[in-house]
This record gives structure tokens, C-alpha cells and sequence, in this order.
């Protein structure tokens, strides 16, 4: 029998019932599916919650991107895709909650000061800088400061570390809760695509020149493409960095089978798992548990990860770093194409059903003392100049199973 996806099976179920239900005086119970339809909240961050669809039609034998959830009042977050998987059915790409959930926890309240909530799912975008910041921190503890060529900003301390002794850091950047606007949907071959603008100015004070943010998403039934242009709209020099932090789920929930392949040679080392601070000094991989090198991957059996690789090798000129869950068939590979990608930020804990997997231009910590006046990733753009951030996903099935 020739296999068909499974929401094709429901449609043709949901017909027939329909025609039989004629005669039926009560009407059939709505799907769970449907009742979380019905109760997802229409706007989120006072912006409409944006769902791109695919015009992908799966016969079956291979995987298929279906749809992306986009939300444009939490800067930009995607908050979920869905694909369909030979022998598995729709599953999701992300890992997320509910909507109405995600609403929930997206108030700006305890937990989501500056809208940290926004990166503990989904795929919150990280401008101007994704991970940590550490800088010299106010006597409140509230806020700290950086020094870039001399100038200094404010930022706000808005992650304090998992324990109550742990030291507050400036964390993820800046538009983890910022509308966008000029949001439009169009049209593509194949699927529909969303564009968008954050007009970010300093980012609320916080940084040294304007900025516009130009956001281009796509999705077609074989490709999710994510584009972020960064310009310099004020009147001094900025330095941006650019990061996104999606949680690629792990269908099946087997953490320790699932595979990573990470195209890099050496890794920063950082003082514990609890701070996750660098130190400012950079190991080769090889003959470590951190190689992720081999074609196919390597398991991340019971590891906790919260690592940042460097020094990455380029396939055709991408980064191609590829999560897969050989227990379900199953496989994305995640292409950083911009040339300023520099590093690879993965966390999954050894308990976790995904793997963070974060292509971003700079090492943690960018302004730190501890690179002694390294390069760490951070472009500088000059007032009219811009950068592009561009990373691509497209799903693959592993060449074993579990």
C-alpha cells in the first residue's frame, strides 16, 4: 500500500464522516488540534500571531517543510515550523508550547523582563548581540556597562544565572520584545514569504548608533530561509552582531540518540555550566567529546551542552551544522550562509527533547577582557553601511536508523 501523509487520511476520514453524519443528531466532538485552534490568541505583543503555509503537496517519500508561526510583537520570533516525515506524519520542527500557553509567559512580567521569555522556545532573533555580556555591573545589579573603542553603553542585566548566587549579565540583545511593523505578507513558488521592519533606533538607549532591522522570512515545502538586514541608519559608528536561537526538537524525546554534526575544529572553553562564562580560551576538538565532525554526526548521549564552536569549515560556502533523530527518521540541517558567522552556539541539556542550535556572528561575551583584544565577531558598521544575516534550513532522512 502506498503511503500517504496523515492529515490526507484525516481529510478523506473527516469527508466520509461528514456524508455519513447527515444522519447523526449530534455533532462530533472537536479534535484537540481544533480546540487549540480555536483557542490561540489572534495577536501576541499587540501584533498579529503571521503563520506562512507551504504549497508543498507530500506524496509520501520525502520530508516536507508545511508551515512556520511567526511572531512579529516579540521581535520577529519563529515561533514554530511544521513538516511532514515519511512514516511519521506532521511533526514539529520546534520546539514550543501551545499558543495560548506562549501568550501566557509573553506578558512582561516575572520571568519575561525584557522578554527573556521569548528565547526559552521557539526561535527568538538575537541583535545586537546573542549570548552574554558580561561588562561591570551596577551596584543594584540592575543594569552594567561595556566598553566598545572607548565609548561606553548601559545595557540592562537581564539574565541572573540560574542560581540565586550567580552574577546577572546583559543577555541575547535587544528586540526580544520589540514590534515589528511594516509587516506584509506575499506570495512565492512553492509557499509564502513575510517581511517585516524594526525600526530599533538605539535600542532604547542601550546602544551606540540607529539601527533598522529588515527582516525576510520564506517557506516553501523545501526550504525555510531566514534573512536579517542590519543597517546603520544614525551617525556614529556601531558595532552588530546578529544570532538566532532556535530549539530544534527532538521528535521521538530520545535525547541521547540524537545526532549532531558540527563543522568545526576548535571550541571556547567557558568556567562552568552554571555561568556559562568564556574564558577566554580557545581548544581544538579533536579526540574530545566535543567532535561533532564526523559526516553523520556523533550522539549526544548523556552530555550537557551549552558550548560555543569556532574556527567552522564551509560546504559551497555555508556553514552546514545538521540535528537529526535517527529513532524517527527524521533530520534538519542548518545552513549559516553569511560570511560573518563565526560561530556556533548548541545547548541541550541531557534531559532535554532539543537541541538549541544558534549560527551568530561573534564568540560570547564580545567586549570581554578575556579575548585580549581578539577579533570576536562583532562588525562594525559605519552610519549608511549594513550587514546581512542569512541562515537556511532544509530536512533531510538519516542514512540509518536508530
Amino acid at each position: 500500500m502506498s503511503s500517504r501523509p496523515q492529515y490526507t487520511l484525516m481529510l478523506a476520514a473527516a469527508v466520509l464522516f461528514s456524508v455519513a453524519g447527515c444522519k447523526q443528531s449530534t455533532a462530533p466532538k472537536p479534535t484537540p488540534a481544533a480546540q487549540a485552534a480555536a483557542t490561540a490568541p489572534a495577536e501576541i505583543g499587540g501584533a498579529k500571531v503571521v503563520e506562512l503555509k507551504s504549497t508543498a503537496t507530500p506524496t509520501g517519500d520525502k520530508p516536507e517543510f508545511l508551515s512556520a508561526t511567526i511572531l512579529p510583537g516579540r521581535g520577529m520570533n519563529v515561533f514554530e515550523i511544521t513538516a511532514y516525515v515519511p512514516g511519521k506524519g506532521v511533526v514539529k520542527v520546534l520546539a514550543s508550547p501551545s499558543l495560548a500557553e506562549a501568550a501566557d509567559k509573553l506578558n512582561g512580567g516575572p520571568g519575561d523582563e525584557y522578554g527573556n521569555a521569548s528565547f526559552s522556545f521557539g526561535g527568538a532573533f538575537l541583535v545586537p548581540y546573542p549570548n552574554r555580556i558580561l561588562g561591570t555591573l551596577s551596584k543594584d545589579r540592575k543594569t552594567l556597562t561595556a566598553k566598545w573603542h572607548g565609548k561606553t553603553v548601559t545595557l540592562p542585566a537581564n539574565w541572573p544565572g540560574k542560581n540565586p548566587t550567580d552574577r546577572p549579565v546583559a543577555m541575547h540583545g535587544l528586540i526580544l520584545n520589540v514590534k515589528a511593523q511594516d509587516v506584509k505578507v506575499a506570495p512565492i513558488p512553492g509557499g509564502q514569504q513575510l517581511t517585516a521592519t524594526i525600526h530599533a533606533g538605539d535600542f532604547g538607549g542601550h546602544w551606540f548608533s540607529d539601527t533598522d532591522l529588515n527582516f525576510t522570512l520564506s517557506l516553501t515545502g523545501s526550504e525555510f530561509d531566514a534573512q536579517i538586514k542590519a543597517a546603520n541608519v544614525g551617525k556614529n559608528p556601531e558595532p552588530i552582531a546578529i544570532g538566532w536561537h532556535p530549539y530544534f526538537a527532538i521528535p521521538s524525546g530520545q535525547h541521547a540518540q540524537a545526532r549532531l554534526h558540527v563543522p568545526a575544529t576548535q571550541m571556547a572553553k567557558v568556567n562552568n555550566y552554571d555561568e556559562d562564562f568564556p574564558t577566554g580560551k580557545i581548544v581544538p576538538v579533536k579526540g574530545t567529546r566535543f567532535d561533532f565532525n564526523a559526516p553523520n554526526g556523533e550522539p549526544l548521549d548523556g552530555h550537557y551542552l551549552d558550548d560555543n564552536w569556532s574556527n567552522l569549515k564551509r560546504t559551497n560556502g555555508a556553514v552546514d551544522v545538521r540535528f537529526s533523530d535517527p529513532a524517527d527518521n527524521y533530520g534538519v540541517q542548518i545552513s549559516g550562509i553569511a560570511p560573518e558567522i563565526k560561530t556556533v552556539q548548541v545547548y541541550s541539556p541531557p534531559t532535554a527533547k532539543f537541541a538549541a542550535v544558534e549560527e551568530q556572528f561573534n564568540f560570547s561575551d564580545p567586549f570581554g577582557k578575556e579575548w585580549h583584544g581578539m577579533n570576536t565577531g562583532m562588525v562594525t558598521l559605519k552610519p549608511g553601511s549594513s550587514v546581512l544575516w542569512h541562515v537556511h534550513l532544509s530536512l533531510f532522512t538519516p542514512p540509518f536508523k536508530k
